[in-house]
């Protein structure tokens, strides 16, 4: 996206690269594309109206949610609710597509999205929190109006949407090194789609010294209210003895909660949250002193080790406490990770509820069958192998849907990255400084071409051709017209010689400008219109594959495989695009005028546009124009003294 080789970075070629915690970037992070984007003149008043229609909405009725997919849905009485509301007449008339967008958004705001949860709110900004770390994640914005919905939903400053100006899938990135390598402690779960999609193989290192830590089984409750009291009853016993605990829990909502609770029980703790993470290597370390008690949200403290303090190895250890099971098991995996380092003694134990978002989205009948065969009573708890198998199913239920999303991402990112290449390929060759004389040459040849078949017939005499729309074609691409052809030209003119014609007559206007100009100011020129074309239209072809993928989907109804439709049409919008650049290109450098040809060296350093990957600062007013005199009216007399009116006169 530079204007200049020498802005440039990791110029020597990717050749190597080594990814410390490889599961969370390659897995865990490929679930979202990287963007580099770039702030889109658009208002943000419909957001704040959308917002206040939402609260209006009820469920079932007006709109139903999936949480297995993450997305919430508007009913035909909810539809018929939001015309009325809005007062508009078609919801789906492609004129409102956008609002209908905007609608789905605030419904997965307002829905889905739970704060201190998915998201905090810190100094008047939304911020999201990382689910699989817990860590805060400044910058990064929900992509698709998501973000301003939910800063619309927190009553909170509107950052202006942001248009896309690069974007590429992890996956995508990371396979451009010819050789990739990573080290992690939870890799072996996920070993297929290493294979899979980035050909790694996944190879098990034994410990430095034999692993003693005592994993308990899972202990399985009907309420969460029950879960969090023995999950109490547990920290009260191991603190007495002065055994230190680690608590994991999987939000900031429940850790505050927890805290709660301990409080209330006269147990001292720290806390470790999205809140508090600059403090977490000092918080973490302390952890396995006696009696200490920790209570992290996913954050395992991952780089931070944690040494046992005098007489914990004879208490048993650290022991591990889990709130709930995470999506993927590595992330549990990584939590237990925190205990038995070093051939150091603990336990570990996962309290659980029937209530859980993990048993109750994806655990279905089996577990709750299971349960019941085992019989449960009010605040019994079952702790059970067989629990804990059916836990860890429902947990690579959950991982395969996920795998399945990054693959679709994947998938449709492929079509993207031939695409891509081309392009880059294109503005590295515009960069290298080679002279792109030829190129243009080859455009004019192109053009000239298209224009004489395109407006032309052979099957009938040359001068019974439309020669007006000839010389319109010719005037709108190079900027000059035919003029009168004599018949001795025209008897006996085919196609191809009046492409010839034209572009014979482009040739020399071209070399006449550049004699003017000069040849280095000319192949300066050349560089700067051709870098900036390429880079206008590429933005909006993104915003058009964008489009043209949200709706894709809709093609599985009338039997058609969506990503061929999109591999289909994606190719004949890029088709249209590098025709756009070399039409536009041209257009450029045949219209335009060089006042002072000294100039021309700033033209070669275009100034760029800034890059936000974070919300920014709100955008800079325009300054009123003042006008010198007062406003002449369009029926009063001209200012100039004609005698007519001023529409009629100076004001025409």
């Amino acid at each position: 996206m530079k204007f200049d080789l020498r802005d440039q970075v990791q110029q020597r070629g990717l050749h190597y690269a080594i990814v410390d915690e490889v599961d969370s970037i390659l897995i865990d992070e490929a679930r979202t594309p990287l963007i580099i984007s770039g702030p889109a003149e658009k208002s943000t008043d419909l957001y704040y109206q959308i917002n206040n229609l939402i609260p209006r909405l009820s469920k079932d009725t007006h709109y139903t949610i999936d949480e297995k997919a993450r997305s919430a849905i508007l009913t035909e009485d909810g539809v018929a609710k939001a015309e009325k509301l809005l007062q508009v007449d078609n919801l789906y008339d492609p004129k409102y597509i956008e609002l209908l967008h905007h609608i789905t958004q605030a419904l997965k705001a307002h829905t889905l999205f739970k704060r201190d949860v998915d998201y905090i709110v810190k100094s008047g900004e939304v911020i999201i929190v990382d689910e699989f770390t817990g860590r805060l994640m400044p910058g990064r914005r929900y992509s698709e109006g998501l973000h301003q919905a939910l800063e619309a939903k927190e009553k909170v400053k509107i950052e202006n949407e942001n248009q896309t100006l690069a974007t590429i899938t992890f996956q995508n990135y990371f396979r451009m090194y010819n050789k990739l390598a990573g080290m992690t402690g939870t890799a072996d779960t996920e070993a297929a789609e290493f294979k899979k999609i980035y050909n790694l193989d996944v190879s098990v290192i034994p410990t430095n010294k034999p692993m003693i830590r005592n994993d308990n089984p899972d202990v399985i409750y009907k309420t969460r209210r029950e879960k969090f009291d023995a999950a109490m009853d547990e920290i009260v016993e191991l603190h007495k003895k002065g055994q230190p605990v680690l608590v994991g829990t999987i939000s900031i909502d429940v850790s505050e909660n927890f805290s709660k609770k301990l409080k209330k029980r006269g147990i001292k703790h720290s806390v470790l949250n999205a809140k508090n993470h600059e403090k977490e290597a000092e918080i973490i370390a302390m952890a396995g002193q006696k009696g200490a008690v920790t209570i992290s949200t996913n954050m395992a403290g991952r780089g931070t080790d944690i040494v046992l303090g005098d007489g914990v190895t004879d208490l048993d250890g650290l022991h591990i406490l889990g709130t709930e099971r995470h999506e993927s098991r590595r992330i549990d995996n990584q939590l237990r990770g925190r205990s038995g380092r070093q051939g150091d003694p603990g336990s570990s134990r996962f309290y659980l509820a029937l209530e859980d978002d993990l048993l109750r989205i994806f655990g279905g009948e089996r577990i709750t069958g299971i349960m019941e065969k085992l019989g449960m009573e009010e605040g019994e708890p079952i702790e059970h192998n067989l629990i804990s198998r059916a836990i860890e199913n429902a947990q690579s239920k959950v991982e395969a849907h996920n795998f399945d999303i990054r693959k679709q991402l994947l998938e449709y990112d492929d079509v993207m990255n031939q695409q891509r290449e081309v392009i880059y390929r294109q503005r590295r060759e515009i960069l290298t400084g080679q002279s792109l004389k030829p190129a243009i040459q080859d455009m004019i040849i192109e053009k000239s071409e298209e224009i004489a078949h395109s407006v032309t017939d052979e099957r009938i005499p040359a001068e019974e051709w439309d020669w007006k729309g000839v010389n319109d074609a010719v005037f709108k691409q190079f900027n000059f017209r035919l003029g009168d052809i004599d018949d001795h030209t025209m008897d006996g003119l085919t196609v191809d010689g009046l492409s010839q014609l034209i572009s014979d007559t482009s040739m020399s206007i071209y070399d006449e400008k550049e004699a003017i100009i000069g040849a280095e100011d000319f192949r300066n020129l050349e560089r700067v219109i051709m870098l900036q074309t390429v880079d206008s239209l590429w933005k909006d072809h993104l915003l058009s594959m964008d489009h043209l993928k949200e709706g894709i989907g809709l093609r599985g109804y009338a039997q058609q495989d969506p990503l061929i439709v999109y591999k289909k049409e994606g190719f004949d919008l890029f088709q249209d695009t590098i025709s756009r650049v070399k039409e536009e290109t041209l257009g450029i450098l045949f219209r335009i005028q060089i006042s002072e040809p000294s100039k021309i060296a700033d033209l070669g350093q275009p100034k760029e546009q800034k890059m936000v990957f974070s919300s920014g600062d709100a955008p800079a007013t325009k300054k009123p124009v003042k006008r010198a005199q007062k406003k002449v009216g369009r029926n009063a007399p001209c200012p100039c003294g004609s005698g007519k009116k001023y529409k009629k006169c100076c004001g025409r």
